[in-house]
């Protein structure tokens, strides 16, 4: 791959962990993200011991240990508050934790620093209009009214691929699941060292982020995918908290601000067939986008990064290397998409219950296996 001249479209996790991967192969790589602030949405993510494994495999652990709060520990709450298991996560890396609470922001900056120290270009505020394939290569047209040629074209802009829009355009578009996110940030009580997970209709999760911070996620049924006002969000995030047990109520009384509040209908996405089309490939929320319930989502699309380098080192041709990257990672991602999606639909009544304790095991024991 050395010398390979790549483009990455999309600069959010999946994007920088893939610059980062195909810069560590010897591949010449530009990154291309739409937003011209390179801004981070969200508060916080939760990553479990394969993410530990593969920050590893990206010669990144450290740094990015430094930015998070690492833990081993869930413990899991019924809705009335009463503790019903603590669960160990087990560590795939000797001497590291098992799971790490990170804010996105601060995860962006890991990524992006190595990305840009690796020897990527990074340019915002810059879309491609259009990808003209010639089986030898692909011409790409840019917002900014430039052109340029690349050998390989790598579509990781997410959920609403516009990549995915130009290449496979009779592909699914994602579907709503009927339940939506809620997150907000919290100082860290010094006793939260963990995750502390509360089952029901309305699941709510509390993760550590640093020393001095955690964040609260709570999931609810929203059917018929309204559209909250930025005004009042924080009032409205407080009532659906109505009724919980008293170590939540009392964190509920702190979402005062709307503009700490982040809201986000869940949706869900996987393109049952190939992942490219002649030298354009996609990775992530892009072709596997997971509802958050077993907090994979980034690590899937981590885990596609390397895999993505892995195979096109050691391949003859990109297509080859691209059919050998879907090979590896359908199966898993499957998974991940088709457990996180029963257990939001068991918490809406759309489907039986899933129990939250033995969905994690299970999940803990599929992610372990090597990518």
């Amino acid at each position: 791959m050395e010398g390979c001249r790549i483009l990455v479209i999309g600069g959010g996790i999946g994007g920088l962990t893939a610059a980062i991967a195909l810069r560590g192969r010897g591949a010449v790589v530009d990154v291309i993200e739409r937003d011209p602030d390179w801004s981070v949405y969200g508060v916080g993510i939760i990553q479990q011991s394969n993410v530990v494994r593969a920050m590893k495999a990206l010669d990144l652990l450290d740094d990015y240990l430094d930015a998070g709060f690492g833990f081993d520990e869930i413990f899991v709450f019924l809705p009335s508050g009463e503790p019903v298991a603590t669960l160990k996560a087990p560590g795939l890396v000797e001497g590291y934790p098992a799971n790490v609470g990170i804010g996105r922001r601060a995860l962006h900056k890991v990524l992006g620093d190595r990305t840009i120290g690796a020897g990527a270009t990074v340019r915002l505020g810059t879309t491609a209009t259009a990808l003209d394939d010639d089986g030898e290569g692909v011409d790409v047209a840019f917002s900014d009214g430039s052109r340029s040629r690349y050998d390989i074209v790598v579509g990781a802009d997410g959920l609403y691929s516009q990549t995915r829009r130009m290449v496979f355009p009779e592909a699914p578009e994602p579907a709503f699941t009927g339940q939506a996110v809620w997150r907000y940030n919290f100082a860290r009580p010094a006793d939260l060292a963990g995750m502390h997970v509360y089952e029901g209709p309305i699941g709510v999760g509390l993760i550590p982020l640093s020393a001095d911070l955690m964040y609260m996620y709570v999931t609810t049924p929203e059917p018929g995918n309204p559209r909250y006002p930025r005004h009042g969000l924080a009032a409205t995030m407080r009532a659906k908290l109505a009724g919980m047990p008293p170590a939540i109520a009392a964190l509920a009384e702190q979402i005062t601000d709307d503009d700490a509040v982040v809201y986000k209908p869940l949706e869900w996405l996987l393109l049952d067939g190939p992942w490219h089309k002649g030298r354009v490939v996609m990775l992530g929320d892009a072709v596997h986008a997971t509802t958050p319930h077993l907090g994979q989502g980034a690590g899937m699309a981590i885990e596609d990064s390397i895999v993505l380098a892995e195979e096109l080192a050691r391949a003859e041709t990109p297509e080859a290397g691209f059919r050998a990257f879907r090979d590896r990672r359908y199966d898993r991602c499957l998974y991940i998409v088709r457990e996180s999606l029963a257990l939001c639909r068991g918490q809406i009544g759309q489907g039986p219950r899933v129990e939250q304790g033995k969905a994690a095991h299970d999940m803990f024991a599929v992610t372990a296996a090597p990518i």
